[in-house]
């Protein structure tokens, strides 16, 4: 039997089980739209405030929850996505209740409940793996969004991606698991690292194994997943639902349609730079249609960066990207051929 296979979470059925993780500052419309092209089959939002979104909808194209987006913003569909999800976090029931209402008009396949964020603006907010610390509470926050998902989107499944614990003291993601998933959760996705390592050191597979032999949901591993190699000894040595890739798909949607061809064929191939940095263009190019020529120029500085790491004539082409503008100054660097 192929690893690579559907997955259906609560009601939703996904045709494969190779996700597109929620990251911070990458995983917008644009970039999980490209994810989407390559084979990506489920994706999420990069983690938004549900404290932020429902005390200013207007900020992410909602108009306090009546009529439809107004603008294209983190918690958009891409323009290609069939299905996806938003992901909100909050130490608090009431504001994960509140700003999932208000997704409606966004019609997201799923909501996720970030309980991994180790960053210290979150977690200072009691967020994020700040929840680790306190299961009780992490079952109220899925409580509630499970509620707003019944009352306004048509009751699309609650999922959760947590870490393994908030340090080495205290590896309870077995608790915080079963919780989540007495609250309503539909699938747990586990990133094994504490909130301590950050993202340091080694992720610990064995708990991805561990949790998907407890659990009746499916259970997606995330961590350490650079190459379709590393997600096929995923899933063959923990027996997840499906993989999540995050920094490995940053600058490599083709991990997608590579990581495919692996499960289902035994090989993959290499995508050309010529082809990585046609790529990027277009990345762009989708970018500044959503959020502007001159911010969208500054955002793809670091992401043509991520495009060429590890490919020859990568430093010619990160030293002119740096200096880029406009879409102009991008097409030139394509146009003078420097890889």
């Amino acid at each position: 039997m192929s690893l690579y296979r559907p997955v259906k979470i609560g009601g939703l059925e996904l045709g494969g089980n190779l996700f597109v993780a929620p990251v911070a500052g990458y995983s917008n419309p644009s970039f999980r739209s490209l994810c989407v092209e390559r084979g990506a089959s489920f994706s999420f939002t990069e983690l938004v405030s549900a404290e932020s979104l429902y005390r200013n909808p207007a900020h992410y194209g909602l108009a306090g929850g009546e009529g439809v987006a107004s603008s294209v913003s983190i918690v958009s569909r891409a323009r290609n996505e069939k299905r996806y999800a938003v992901q909100l976090f909050a130490g608090n029931p009431e504001a994960i209740y509140r700003a999932a209402l208000l997704l409606a008009p966004l019609r997201p396949d799923a909501v996720d409940i970030n309980s991994g964020c180790p960053v210290p603006k979150v977690v200072k907010n009691n967020a994020g793996s700040a929840l680790m610390k306190d299961p009780a509470t992490m079952g109220r926050v899925v409580e509630a969004a499970v509620r707003a998902s019944r009352e306004a989107l048509g009751g699309v499944p609650v999922t959760i991606k947590m870490r393994s614990g908030w340090d080495f003291g205290s590896i309870n993601y077995a608790e915080c698991a079963r919780v989540a998933v007495e609250a309503g959760a539909s699938m747990v996705s586990l990133h094994p690292r504490t909130r301590s390592q950050g993202y340091g050191g080694k992720s610990d597979w064995t708990h991805i194994a561990d949790l998907a032999s407890r659990l009746s949901v499916p259970v997606t591993g995330s961590g350490d997943l650079y190459a379709p190699e590393d997600a096929e000894r995923m899933l063959r040595e923990t027996g997840c639902a499906a993989v999540m890739f995050a920094r490995g798909a940053m600058g490599n949607p083709f991990v997608f349609s590579a990581t495919r061809s692996l499960l289902e064929t035994g090989e993959w191939e290499q995508a050309p730079f010529a082809e990585r940095m046609a790529t990027a263009f277009r990345h762009l190019e989708l970018l500044a249609a959503d959020i502007g020529e001159r911010p969208a120029c500054l955002e793809m500085r670091k992401q043509f960066c991520a495009y060429t790491k590890g490919m020859q004539g990568a430093a010619a082409v990160r030293e002119r990207a740096v200096r880029a503008q406009t879409i102009d100054d991008y097409r030139k660097i394509l146009q003078a051929g420097v890889y």
